[in-house]
C-alpha cells in the first residue's frame, strides 16, 4: 500500500498484518481489533426518533386540537403514568412473594436436614437436597431465557441504551417481560449470587413501554383501539417513567429512581417529564409498601416496608452517649475505602469482561442447551461452596446482648436469621449466617449484627463471594448486580471495621463502615454517582449518611475510571451499541460536520415513480431519504470551466464511482420486478455506467461535457432511474426528510396517481393510518410487486417532514453532538448556505470510535 512507505502512524493504522481497512471502515461493523480486542459499534442498530415529523397528517391533528382536547390528552397521560407505577409496584410484590416463598421453603427443609444429619452423619444427603432445589430453580430460569434471550442479565445496559435513543430488538416486548419477571424469581431462589433489583428495573421499563400501547406483538389478540401515544417520543417518555418506577419499587427510593432515569439514559428531559416520572415512582413505592405492610404485618394502611431491599434502621444504643454513627475522623477512612472499592470494582469488571468475551466467542455460537449447562454448572459449584464453607470454615461467635442496641423488633429480626450449625447455645456460626441465608438477610447481619464476625471469615467470604458473583453475572439467566455488590462490599466494610476496632482500638460504629464498604464496591462496579447516592440515602432512611456516601462514591468512580468503564458500559460496548455519551472530548472540535457526515446520499424527489421507490427501498438499508429538487439558480455557476462552485459537488467528488456501482446493484436487484420496460431501462443504465470504471477523472469529464438541461421533475418522466451520471450529481435543493416506514406504508396502501392525472387525485392518509402499524412497520419485502403499476407516481410531499433540524457543513462537532443528543434525533441533514443538501449525520457518525478515526485522518491530512 502507498501509505506503508510513509510515516509510521499511517503504516501502523493501515498495514497491520496485511490489514487493508481504514479505521473508519473498521468502525462500520462491530469488528474486533487484533491488538486491543476492542469491539466497535455495529451499524445494524437503529435509532429512536424523538423529533416529531411535522407532515400534513400531523398538522391536521394539530389543527383539530384545542385546549379542551389538549387537557384531556394530558389527563390520559397522567392516568397512564399512575397505572404504570401501580403495575410495577404489584409486579414487585409478586416477585418478592414468590422469592420469599421458595427461599424459605428451601432453607427451612435443608436447615432441618442439616441439624438432624449433623448428629447422624448424613450431611451428604443435606447437600443433595440443596442441590436438587437450586438446580431445579436455575434450570427453569435458564430455559425461560432460551425462550427469549433478551431476558438474560439485568437488562440495565439495554434500557440505558434505549433511553439513550438506540432501538434494541425485543427489549420491551411482552414475552421478554414474562420471561424476565418469572425467570428472576427462580434465579434468586436457586441460590445464584444475583439480585432481583436489576430485572425489576428492566421489567418496569417494559411495563412503561407496553401499557400505553394497549396491544401486544407477542399475543396478537391483545389489541385495543387506542390511537394515542403511537410514536417513539411518547414511548420513550413512558419507558423513562417505568424505569424510575422499577428503581423505586426495588429500593423504596422514588427520588433516586427519578435521578437514575435522568442520569443513566434519557437524553431529552423537561420539567413536565420530571413531574410525571416522580409521580410514577411514588405510585410504585407506595403501592408496594401498602401491600407488603398489610401482608407481612397485617396492618393495612400502614407504610412500613417501602422497597424490596431495605437496609433497616441505623441507630446508636440509647444507653451509649459516646456512640456516633460517624465522625469527621472517619471520613479519611471512607476516602481510603472508596479508593479500594474503586480498585476492586475495576478488577471485578476486568475479570467479568474477559468472561463475557469468552462466552461470546465459545459458548453463544454453540447449541442453546450449552448455555443451560453452563448455568447449571455455576449453580452446582455455588451450592457446593456455600454448603462446604458453611459447614467447615465458620467460627462460633458469641451473640451480643440485645437490650442495648436498636429497637427490640429489629434485633429479633437479626437473630431470626442466624445459623447455629455445629455451635453451642448463645453462639452462632458466622460463615453459615452469611452464606446459608437469603442475600438481603446477610446484608442485614453485616449492617446491624452486634456480634462480631471473624476477620478470617469475612476475608474468606469476601473472596469466595467476589469470585462466584463475577462468574455468575453474564449467565443466561435474569440476574441483577446490585445486591451481590452490596453484600460483597458490606463484608469488606465490616472487615475494615473489625481491624480498626481490634488493632487500633477505635470506637466506631461497625454498621456505618459496612454501609460505606457496600457503597464503595457498588460504586466501583457500576460507576453511578448522583442517583446511587440518593438511592442509598433513601434506603437507609438516614440523611446524615449523605456526605460520606457521596464522597465514597465519587472516589470509587474516579479510581475505577482510571482502569476501565462501569460494568453496564462494558456490556453496552460488548454488544456494539452506538451509545452517545453526555459530551464529546475537547479535541474533537478540530472536526466539523463536513468531516464526519455521510455524503453518499440516496434521495427521492417530490413526485417519484413507484419503480424508483421500490428500487431504492430494496437496494438500500437507509431509514430516511432526503426529498430534493434540482437547484436551477446555480445551473450556470455549475459549469464554469473547471471551478467547483457547488459545495454539493465538492463533497461528492470522492463518491461518484461508488454511486455508479450502487446504481448498477439497484438495477440488478430490480431485474425481478414484473415489468419488461423496467428491465430494459436497467440494462441501458448499466451499459451507460460501464465507462465509469475507467481510471479517468469522471468529475472532470462531467464538467467538460456540454450542459444538458435537467429532466422535468413532474409526472411526465421518471425522476431517478433514467438520469445520467452527470445529472445525478447536480446541486440539489433540500425540501425535507421522509422515512422508509412512511414510503413502504404509502406503497402498501396504494397512495399514488397516474401520469395523466393531477397529484390532487392521489388518496390521502390520516395520521392514525400512518401510525397504525407502530412500532412494527411492514417491510418492503412484504410488498407484492405484482399488484403495483411501476409507472404510477407517488407524491411524497404531504408525508415528508418539511422542517427537520439541519446544520451547516462548517458546524463544529461539539455543536453537532449537543444538537443531536439533546433533541434525540435520528437523522441530521447537512445543508449548505444556498440550501443544497451535502450530507447526512446519524448516530453512527457521532460514536467515539468513529470520531476518533476521523480525527486520526484529520491529523494525517494536516
Amino acid at each position: 500500500m502507498a501509505c506503508c512507505g510513509g510515516n509510521s502512524f499511517c503504516c501502523q493504522c493501515c498495514c497491520r498484518d496485511g490489514e487493508t481497512r481504514t479505521p473508519e471502515e473498521l468502525a462500520i461493523l462491530g469488528e474486533i481489533r487484533d491488538e486491543e480486542e476492542e469491539i466497535l459499534p455495529r451499524k445494524d442498530y437503529e435509532s429512536l426518533d424523538y423529533d416529531r415529523c411535522i407532515n400534513e397528517p400531523y398538522v391536521e391533528v394539530l389543527e383539530g386540537m384545542n385546549n379542551k382536547k389538549a387537557k384531556k390528552y394530558e389527563a390520559v397521560r397522567w392516568m397512564l403514568v399512575f397505572a404504570i407505577g401501580v403495575t410495577v409496584g404489584l409486579l414487585g410484590l409478586f416477585v418478592d412473594f414468590f422469592v420469599r416463598l421458595f427461599t424459605n421453603l428451601k432453607f427451612t427443609l435443608v436447615g432441618n436436614s442439616v441439624e438432624e444429619c449433623s448428629e447422624k452423619g448424613c450431611l451428604a444427603l443435606s447437600l443433595l437436597e440443596l442441590l436438587a432445589f437450586n438446580l431445579t430453580f436455575v434450570f427453569i430460569a435458564s430455559v425461560l431465557v432460551l425462550i427469549e434471550p433478551v431476558a438474560a442479565g439485568s437488562g440495565i445496559p439495554e434500557i440505558k441504551s434505549y433511553l439513550n435513543g438506540v432501538k434494541i430488538p425485543g427489549i420491551v416486548r411482552l414475552r421478554t417481560f414474562l420471561c424476565k419477571a418469572t425467570g428472576v424469581l427462580f434465579a434468586v431462589a436457586g441460590g445464584l449470587f444475583v439480585g432481583k433489583e436489576g430485572p425489576m428495573i428492566h421489567s418496569g421499563a417494559i411495563v412503561g413501554a407496553g401499557l400505553p400501547q394497549f396491544q401486544s406483538i407477542t399475543f396478537k389478540k391483545i389489541r385495543f383501539d387506542f390511537p394515542y401515544f403511537r410514536s417513539d417520543r411518547d414511548k420513550r417518555d413512558f419507558v423513562s417513567a417505568g424505569t424510575a418506577a422499577g428503581v423505586a419499587a426495588a429500593f423504596g427510593a422514588p427520588i433516586g429512581g427519578t435521578l437514575f432515569s435522568l442520569e443513566e439514559g434519557s437524553s431529552f428531559w423537561n420539567q413536565a417529564l420530571t413531574w410525571k416520572v416522580l409521580f410514577c415512582s411514588m405510585s410504585a413505592t407506595f403501592t408496594l409498601n401498602f401491600f407488603r405492610s398489610g401482608i407481612n404485618f397485617n396492618k393495612w394502611g400502614s407504610f412500613q416496608l417501602p422497597g424490596l431491599l431495605n437496609f433497616g434502621e441505623f441507630k446508636c444504643p440509647d444507653s451509649d452517649n459516646n456512640c456516633h454513627l460517624w465522625t469527621a475522623v472517619d471520613l479519611a477512612f471512607f476516602v481510603l475505602m472508596g479508593v479500594v472499592g474503586g480498585l476492586l470494582g475495576a478488577l471485578f469488571n476486568c475479570i467479568n469482561k474477559s468472561l463475557a468475551k469468552y462466552r461470546i466467542r465459545h459458548i453463544h455460537p454453540k447449541a442453546k442447551f450449552i448455555r443451560v449447562l453452563e448455568s447449571l454448572l455455576v449453580a452446582m459449584v455455588t451450592t457446593i461452596v456455600i454448603f462446604v464453607a458453611s459447614m467447615t470454615l465458620g467460627e462460633c461467635r458469641d451473640l451480643a446482648s440485645q437490650t442495648t442496641h436498636n429497637a427490640r423488633s429489629n434485633s429479633e429480626d437479626i437473630n431470626s436469621t442466624i445459623r447455629q450449625f455445629f455451635c453451642p447455645n448463645k453462639t452462632y456460626n458466622d460463615m453459615a449466617t452469611l452464606f446459608f441465608n437469603p442475600q438481603e438477610a446477610a446484608i442485614h447481619q453485616l449492617f446491624h449484627q452486634d456480634g462480631t464476625f471473624s476477620p478470617v471469615t469475612l476475608s474468606l467470604f469476601f473472596l469466595l463471594y467476589f469470585l462466584l458473583a463475577c462468574w455468575t453475572y453474564g449467565l443466561s439467566v435474569p440476574s441483577g448486580l446490585f445486591v451481590p455488590s452490596l453484600l460483597c462490599g458490606a463484608a469488606f466494610g465490616r472487615l475494615v471495621a473489625n481491624l480498626l476496632k481490634i488493632n487500633l482500638g477505635m470506637d466506631i460504629y461497625s454498621g456505618t463502615f459496612a454501609l460505606i464498604g457496600a457503597a464503595a464496591f457498588l460504586g466501583g462496579v457500576v460507576r453511578m454517582t448522583i442517583s446511587l447516592t440518593v438511592i442509598l440515602i433513601e434506603s437507609t432512611n438516614e440523611i446524615t449518611y449523605g456526605l460520606p456516601i457521596m464522597i465514597t462514591l465519587m472516589v470509587a468512580k474516579w479510581t475505577g475510571d482510571l482502569f476501565n468503564k462501569g460494568i453496564y458500559d462494558i456490556y453496552i460496548e460488548l454488544r456494539g451499541v452506538p451509545l452517545l455519551e453526555w459530551e464529546t472530548e475537547v479535541e474533537m472540535d478540530k472536526l466539523t460536520a463536513s468531516d464526519i457526515m455521510e455524503p453518499n446520499l440516496t434521495y427521492v424527489y417530490p413526485h417519484t415513480r413507484i419503480q424508483s421507490l421500490v428500487s431504492i427501498l430494496r437496494t438500500t438499508v437507509y431509514h430516511a431519504f432526503p426529498v430534493v429538487t434540482e437547484n436551477r439558480q446555480n445551473e450556470r455557476d455549475f459549469m464554469k470551466g473547471n471551478i467547483l462552485v457547488s459545495n454539493n459537488i465538492h463533497f461528492k467528488k470522492s463518491n461518484v464511482v461508488s454511486r455508479a456501482g450502487e446504481q448498477r446493484r439497484r438495477c440488478q436487484s430490480m431485474k425481478s420486478y414484473p415489468s419488461s420496460e423496467l428491465r430494459n431501462v436497467c440494462d441501458d443504465q448499466a451499459a451507460m455506467a460501464e465507462p465509469a470504471e475507467e481510471g479517468e477523472d469522471m468529475l472532470q469529464q462531467m464538467l467538460e461535457r456540454r450542459h444538458v438541461p435537467y429532466p422535468n421533475l413532474y409526472p411526465d418522466q421518471s425522476p431517478s432511474e433514467e438520469w445520467t451520471m452527470e445529472e445525478r450529481f447536480r446541486p440539489l435543493t433540500f425540501h425535507g426528510l421522509i422515512l422508509r416506514s412512511q414510503l413502504v406504508n404509502l406503497l402498501i396502501r396504494g397512495v399514488c396517481y397516474a401520469e395523466n392525472q393531477s397529484s390532487s387525485t392521489q388518496p390521502r392518509l390520516s395520521y392514525a393510518e400512518m401510525t397504525e402499524d407502530y412500532p412494527r412497520y411492514p417491510d418492503i419485502h412484504d410488498l407484492d410487486l405484482a399488484l403495483l403499476n411501476p409507472r404510477m407516481i407517488v407524491d411524497v410531499t404531504p408525508y415528508m417532514n418539511p422542517c427537520p433540524y439541519t446544520l451547516s457543513p462548517n458546524t463544529h462537532i461539539s455543536q453537532v453532538f449537543n444538537l443531536f443528543r439533546t433533541m434525540g434525533l435520528r437523522h441530521l441533514p447537512v445543508v449548505n448556505a444556498v440550501g443544497e443538501i451535502v450530507g447526512i449525520i446519524t448516530r453512527h457518525n457521532l460514536t467515539h470510535e468513529f470520531l476518533l478515526a476521523k480525527l486520526r485522518q484529520h491529523y494525517i491530512t494536516i
